[in-house]
């Protein structure tokens, strides 16, 4: 119904953003990532599907056609609803999950705050299939650069990061960086001193 939005930003929190259109403020959940880079008093252009339950509306937003095609195929499995999708595009990149469900590695979702055992297998299953129809262009990623990034949230997470905190630490990895665990681990730890 609404397939994308563009506007003012008067409002952020950290999932969610007030978008001023033609004197109309809408709220739209978005990821984690989409939130910290919008700046309130600037103009931002989102891809969105509207979620219509019998006592809401709720508006998602989303700034790429992967990040937005992902969160409609997770709302498409049984259990998995749109706070829960947005939870997993928050702590996760397009190219992890892609890679993941490639991989068959559902401990990397189950990395996602809420998201259990079971609950990561059958995200797992069901994107397996779905991710390689995806026209998605250079967002695959390795299994080994898989395992290598699971090791260095892993040890992120055991000093004390949060799993978004080692998420966006792993993020910042360059593509080009060694693959071993310890120099990846080094760059990891110089996000945080930046």
């Amino acid at each position: 119904m609404i397939a994308s939005i563009k506007g003012e930003v008067t409002l952020k929190t950290e999932n969610e953003l007030v978008l001023l259109v033609n004197d109309i403020g809408f709220r739209v959940m978005v990821p984690k990532a989409v939130a910290a880079q919008a700046v309130v008093t600037e103009k931002i252009h989102l891809l969105t599907t509207l979620i219509v339950r019998e006592d809401s509306l709720a508006l998602f937003g989303f700034s790429k056609e992967e990040e937005l095609e992902l969160f409609n195929k997770l709302i498409s499995i049984n259990g998995i609803g749109p706070k829960t999708a947005l939870a997993i595009l928050s702590t996760l990149p397009v190219d992890t999950i892609v890679a993941a469900a490639m991989s068959n590695r559902d401990d990397v979702f189950s990395q996602v705050p809420g998201i259990g055992k079971k609950s990561a297998q059958k995200i797992m299953i069901y994107l397996h299939d779905k991710v390689s129809k995806m026209p998605i262009k250079e967002m695959i990623v390795s299994h080994e650069d898989v395992d290598v990034n699971s090791e260095v949230m892993d040890a992120l997470t055991g000093l004390g990061y949060s799993v978004v905190e080692a998420q966006s630490a792993v993020q910042a990895i360059p593509k080009n960086a060694p693959k071993d665990l310890e120099n990846r681990l080094r760059i990891a730890l110089q996000y945080f001193l930046s």
